[in-house]
């Protein structure tokens, strides 16, 4: 199995939002002419992006507004911007410093459940701060991936995880986060939470990091535990 690869840098949110749903909607249509036309099948791809976006908050279909805790006004001040959008979860920041992952997958093919793809993306995440010396576990009942879950004063969310998936293929993804200014996390009830904490590779190390050598060993990790090549696109 092969997982095309491609990394957009710095985008606004919208643009990779547009792009994500571009080839989601593609890999929707290849699956649907496959099932009607069997004797002319269609190569069906699996895609990750990594990306980072500007400052920006989003919150998905089961999010209660009151979770954002700032004004249009006071977003406008901080320069970050707000969407609501398709996926799962309520609000959580987007922003500078923390890799945002979006997995276009069918898990059809990948002969995945919903729950155990999101398990999956948590245990590329969890290994990938295990080389890293962060030992990273989940929390129950909260999706992500936490720090000290196991202790409810210490517990920390050290990584987003929140998907959309229709017939099997997948969009949106994770945020895991790296150098991020968590500064911003103080506008939020993040993910719905009013109890935990929120923190960065660079808090727990205290030194800032590589991107470019956090990435590498997500990609690593995303190839061992879902069995795959990844290649360029």
């Amino acid at each position: 199995m092969e997982i095309l690869f491609k990394d957009l840098g710095t985008v606004d949110y919208q643009k990779a939002w547009d792009y994500q749903e571009k080839l989601f909607k593609e890999t929707l249509t290849s699956k649907l002419e496959n099932r009607n036309h069997s004797s002319n099948t269609k190569l069906v791809h699996h895609q990750l992006i990594f990306c980072e976006h500007p400052h920006v908050y989003t919150m998905g279909k089961s999010g209660v507004q009151s979770n954002l805790l700032i004004s249009n006004e006071q977003l406008e001040n901080i320069g970050a911007q707000f969407y609501r959008i398709n996926r799962g979860g309520d609000i959580t920041y987007h922003g500078p410093g923390q890799i945002v992952g979006y997995p276009i997958f069918d898990l059809e093919i990948m002969q995945l459940g919903i729950k155990e793809y999101v398990y999956q993306l948590e245990e590329a995440i969890i290994r990938t701060l295990g080389d890293m010396y962060i030992p990273a576990s989940r929390l129950k009942m909260a999706t992500g991936v936490w720090l000290d879950a196991d202790n409810a004063s210490k517990a920390r969310k050290i990584c987003a995880i929140g998907v959309r998936a229709s017939r099997f293929v997948t969009m949106h993804g994770f945020a895991l986060n790296v150098n991020t200014n968590l500064a911003y996390f103080k506008y939020i009830n993040p993910c719905g939470f009013i109890d935990k904490g929120v923190t960065s590779i660079e808090k727990e190390l205290g030194v800032k990091q590589s991107m470019d050598t956090v990435k590498k060993l997500l990609l690593k990790y995303m190839r061992e535990v879902f069995n795959a090549d990844i290649a360029p696109f």
